[in-house]
């Protein structure tokens, strides 16, 4: 059995690899036709061929998260229908490999590729994207969401405070800070703006302050405003760095633990989640999409064909792929405005073709 597991371990890995290569190249090539765009846009400012080149590279990982799965799927059906066709796989079905070892070995195999998913989308790919970010922040200027920038919510004790953000550059620097202080009923506090900010662990740094005040001894006395202006100021907050990028970025670029952590910092503040929650289920379910893939395809070890059926299954199966990824996406989209359950919605499209998966496996092998 072990010789067996060598055999279709060794041409499935292989077979992925290439097809992963592959599309990689492919979208590498549509990254650079991008890059030289920014070339002439942001050439002037220093924008370098080299830096488009670093940029291009720190693409990759999250290019690979987003490939794996389905360069799984083409992969294993290329060796499946290949195995079939020359009768190498009904040779080892004779020499007593059974279907369920089959399923089970793939399936073995299948944790390996979900490991490498799970591993690109959690640390590399969001590493590499802040990298990126940092490269070509200082020629394209700094992240930014529409004209008002970003908000965000804390509460402390019997405080709660509205952030806004207006520029970031996706590490710890931010420009254009204003904090909205209000009192348990609602009445305003204070406001303090910050031309820049730096977050630390805990706390924001404020540079160039001006803070305004409002003074109210008691309901019977008129307010007071009061405004002074600091050179520095800090503010001791829980929010941090990762959930202002989540505020400013797509969350499908933030890992696991940071969709989490943000999560929970919107459920605490009385924000809704469900946009992060959908996302974070779906972070949690994309990387096992893997073993749904391999699955897939091992009923194509099963047919019976001689030449000219390759490519025609391959294609079929791309398209299965693809249908796959189609419907992750549109899941999301209505589940998130149809408010639906966001593990369902997230773990919906797996469990279906699952079930697609295992009857195909069923009928075709099984039942015969």
């Amino acid at each position: 059995m072990k010789t067996v597991r060598r055999l279709l371990f060794g041409e499935i890995i292989r077979a992925v690899v290439f097809v992963a290569l592959g599309f990689l190249a492919l979208f590498l090539f549509f990254d650079m036709v991008d890059e030289l765009q920014s070339l002439s846009r942001f050439g002037s400012q220093g924008y370098l061929l080299q830096h488009a080149l670093i940029y291009i590279a720190l693409k990759i990982p999250s290019h690979l998260y987003e490939l794996l799965p389905i360069s799984v799927l083409i992969g294993s059906i290329f060796v499946m229908a290949r195995l079939a066709q020359s009768s190498e796989f009904t040779i080892l079905r004779t020499g007593g490999l059974e279907p369920w070892m089959a399923l089970s070995s793939l399936l073995k195999l299948g944790l390996i590729f979900v490991g490498l998913t799970f591993f690109f989308g959690d640390y590399a790919a969001p590493w590499a994207e802040r990298q990126a970010q940092q490269i070509k922040a200082p020629y394209q200027g700094q992240l930014t969401l529409g004209q008002t920038g970003a908000w965000l919510r804390e509460k402390q004790g019997t405080q709660q405070f509205a952030v806004n953000v207006r520029r970031f550059d996706g590490i710890d620097q931010m420009e254009e800070v204003r904090i909205h202080a209000f009192n348990e009923r609602g009445q305003l506090l204070a406001i303090t703006h910050a031309q820049k900010a730096q977050i630390q662990a805990g706390q924001w740094q404020l540079q160039q302050v001006d803070h305004k005040s409002v003074l109210a001894p008691s309901p019977q006395q008129a307010a007071k405003f009061s405004a002074i202006q600091l050179g520095t100021k800090v503010w001791t907050t829980g929010i941090s760095s990762d959930m202002v990028a989540a505020a400013l970025l797509s969350p499908d670029r933030m890992s696991t633990w940071e969709l989490f952590g943000y999560m929970r910092h919107l459920s605490v503040n009385n924000q809704n989640a469900q946009r992060y929650e959908i996302e974070f289920w779906r972070k949690v379910f994309y990387p096992l999409s893997c073993l749904v893939m391999l699955v897939l395809a091992l009923p194509f070890a099963y047919l019976h064909f001689r030449s000219g059926q390759i490519a025609g299954h391959v294609f079929g199966g791309v398209l299965a792929g693809i249908s796959f990824a189609l419907l992750n996406n549109v899941f999301s989209f209505i589940g998130n405005l149809q408010n639906w359950q966001p593990l369902l919605t997230s773990a919906a499209p797996a469990l279906l073709y699952s079930a697609v998966s295992l009857a195909a496996f069923w009928w075709m092998v099984l039942r015969r």
